[in-house]
């Protein structure tokens, strides 16, 4: 299976050996990603020019562009180099002006003799009541119509290529496509009405109309199936991958779980009991769990992890809760502290701070199995961490950890069970193009208790206001957050935004009332921050967005968001969830600078009208796109060439009920549609799938 199949050699060959395009042109090529032909072929034209011929300019609604056969008549060069050079002719029915700027004479009177006939196509305009085409894009003799197509594609360039050039290449990658056997479902292409790969490819790149480069269009829309298809299929044979690597059994005997809800003063939510279910219910099986544990600020996601812990704990065996930062895996600690002492286990925390001898004993304590659960941070990965038994890996906060570390964390334990949670509500395309590979459990109920918070919209020019509404909630013992914004990349301003921000509120409200915190502060003192903020000795946090992720006061009820019109509708959300938390009435304050923009405006309201974070995402993913709502750099989401995921989320959907259909009818791809897949994976390049498949 390792290696490419003939079929598609010519695909993956040299770009210049396409007509037309030398060294140069392939190096320019390959500034947008174009590399070899197959790069070509999922390259499409965004445009088409109707190139048709007519009659006389006088059948076109000027401007337009125009294809008409004429006599040359007079030439009148300008009398500077710089100036207009002007050809008249005439097509069957009127005559109108060729133009030309920074014009050879001698060229022109070649390529144009007077009294000879020539087709021109170009765009042409009304200038003082005549008629103007102004550098024809094609000039051709009688005879050499057939070099011009009724339908001119227009394809994306780069600095260094012309359009003539990349149509010509396209056309030429076009020369070798190869035949391959169906990999699409029959049913879900008939339903459709798909065309077959090749004929789509050629559909696609000889568009006759707007309608044809859109979407929906037949052959763009299986194009964009097939990316999405690959990708699914990658997703699916990497959970196969992780399932078939045979799963430990942790039977769970509830005696644990049973003394945590016993202690609890409320009871768990509908969406929290389901998830724990299901938790339980996978770690019982003899397959490995991929489950992702989706849930909103506020959810309860940190109960229904322990509960899973507890379940491999119960079953003799360790559990590890994995944060991306080590703030939030001792806030983590924390939370999980007084459960673990209802339950009456063992629980540690590993960071990047242990050292020396203390280290040491943590490990050797692992390595025995005397630490039941483990909380901690990237640290847990290095080479020398053993455990007795681990039966659950937790991983908080998904979006920095691909389908590659989620296999990397099976390795620490043979058979681990893996729960990824994240606070981050996505809309349900991006968490299947993201998370394809996993079953995926919603906590979409708040927990009885937690209060609405008041959200207002509030221009910085009241900023004295606000200060004073702050000095009378801490004199009634409140606390707050003030969040300072990003004023561009350089971390060097925005370090000035936070400190002048907190000098400002310090001269305000009093020496020792006020804390900082950023992310270029050391660690410990980052954290001494955090602690001082924690226990009420510090009553303002100004803070850069280091706090957006799991920080949890319930004393602190304000926030306070300046130029809130900056962040992302995510961002703003995650970080109105830091208060709300304890008994008091909570509110934010979204401080903007006016005038707002539309889209500025549309985030701010959108945050004012609901607290529902999925509400929130599908909102922000309109006004954004997929790319940017989880950061394309670091997000693990595939950059798609043809598929778009907003306007085709529908399509990805069917693609992984049909992915993982056709494993499980055929989990080594040996069948005749599975031995298609194979050759779409190929043509994707899902190298990693195709590594599963020669290895699984």
């Amino acid at each position: 299976m390792s290696t490419r199949p003939e079929k598609l050699f010519p695909l993956f060959a040299e770009l210049s050996g396409l007509k037309g395009v030398g060294p140069k042109s392939a190096q320019a090529m390959g500034q947008i990603g174009i590399e070899k032909p197959r790069d070509l072929l999922f390259h499409l034209p965004y445009s088409v020019i109707d190139r048709r011929r007519r009659d006389s300019v006088l059948d076109a609604t000027l401007p337009d562009t125009v294809t008409v056969e004429v006599e040359i008549g007079g030439h009148r060069p300008s009398h500077n180099r710089t100036g207009a050079y002007r050809i008249t002719v005439e097509d069957s029915r009127c005559a109108f002006q060729l133009v030309f700027f920074h014009a050879r004479g001698d060229y022109l009177t070649r390529v144009l003799p007077e009294g000879a006939r020539r087709l021109v196509s170009g765009k042409v305009e009304l200038f003082d009541g005549i008629p103007q085409m102004v550098h024809p894009d094609h000039i051709l003799k009688p005879g050499e119509e057939d070099d011009l197509p009724e339908f001119e594609p227009v394809y994306p360039l780069t600095a260094g290529v012309s359009q003539k050039l990349m149509a010509k290449a396209a056309q030429d990658a076009l020369t070798r496509l190869p035949e391959v056997a169906e990999w699409i479902d029959p049913a879900q292409k008939s339903k459709a009405r798909w065309p077959d790969w090749g004929d789509a490819m050629l559909a696609a790149h000889a568009p006759k109309g707007a309608a044809d480069l859109a979407p929906t269009h037949p052959a763009r829309e299986r194009l964009a199936y097939d990316e999405f298809f690959a990708h699914q299929l990658t997703l699916a044979l990497a959970r196969a991958r992780l399932q078939r690597a045979k799963g430990v059994i942790s039977e769970a005997t509830g005696r644990l779980q049973s003394k945590v809800l016993k202690a609890l003063p409320y009871t768990p939510t509908g969406a929290q009991s389901r998830a724990i279910d299901d938790i339980t219910r996978d770690m019982g099986r003899p397959l490995r769990m991929n489950r992702l544990l989706q849930g909103d600020v506020g959810a309860g996601k940190t109960l229904v992890a322990f509960m899973a812990l507890l379940v491999a704990v119960e079953a003799g065996g360790q559990g590890v809760m994995m944060a991306p930062t080590e703030i939030l895996a001792r806030q983590h600690l924390q939370g999980l502290q007084p459960l673990a002492e209802q339950a009456g286990v063992v629980l540690e925390i590993l960071t990047g701070r242990d050292k020396g001898a203390e280290r040491k004993a943590k490990l050797a304590a692992l390595a025995r199995g005397d630490i039941q659960i483990l909380v901690g941070t990237h640290a847990v990965f290095q080479e020398d961490v053993h455990f007795a038994d681990l039966r659950l890996a937790v991983i908080d906060e998904q979006h920095r950890f691909g389908v590659r570390q989620r296999l990397e964390i099976g390795r620490k334990g043979d058979g681990a069970d893996v729960l990824v949670m994240t606070a981050t509500p996505i809309p349900r395309s991006l968490s299947l193009a993201q998370y394809g590979d996993m079953d995926v459990s919603v906590l979409d109920e708040k927990p009885a208790g937690r209060k609405p918070i008041k959200t207002a919209m509030i221009s910085t020019s009241r900023l004295d206001e606000v200060v004073e509404h702050l000095r009378g909630a801490i004199a009634e013992g409140r606390q707050a957050y003030w969040v300072c914004p990003l004023v561009d990349e350089s971390e060097v301003s925005d370090l000035t935004a936070a400190e002048d921000r907190f000098k400002h509120l310090r001269a305000a409200l009093g020496e020792g009332v006020v804390g900082l915190v950023h992310g270029q502060m050391p660690p410990a003192d980052k954290d001494a921050a955090m602690a001082a903020f924690q226990s009420g000795q510090t009553k303002v946090l100004v803070a850069t967005t280091v706090i957006e992720v799991g920080v949890d006061v319930p004393n602190a009820s304000i926030m306070v968001i300046e130029r809130a019109e900056i962040f992302g509708l995510a961002q703003l959300h995650q970080l109105r969830g830091r208060v709300g938390r304890g008994s008091a009435e909570s509110t934010c304050l979204l401080m903007y600078q006016s005038p707002l923009s539309e889209a500025g405006t549309k985030r701010l309201t959108t945050l004012r009208e609901t607290e529902d974070g999925f509400k929130i995402a599908e909102t922000d993913l309109e006004m954004r796109g997929a790319g940017d709502l989880i950061g394309t750099a670091q997000s693990g989401l595939p950059r798609f060439r043809i598929a778009d995921l907003e306007a085709q989320a529908g399509l990805m959907a069917i693609a992984q009920t049909d992915a993982r259909k056709l494993l499980t009818d055929d989990p080594d791809l040996t069948g005749p549609r599975g031995k298609a897949a194979r050759d779409l994976l190929w043509l994707m390049e899902q190298d990693q799938a195709i590594r599963l498949i020669s290895v699984g």
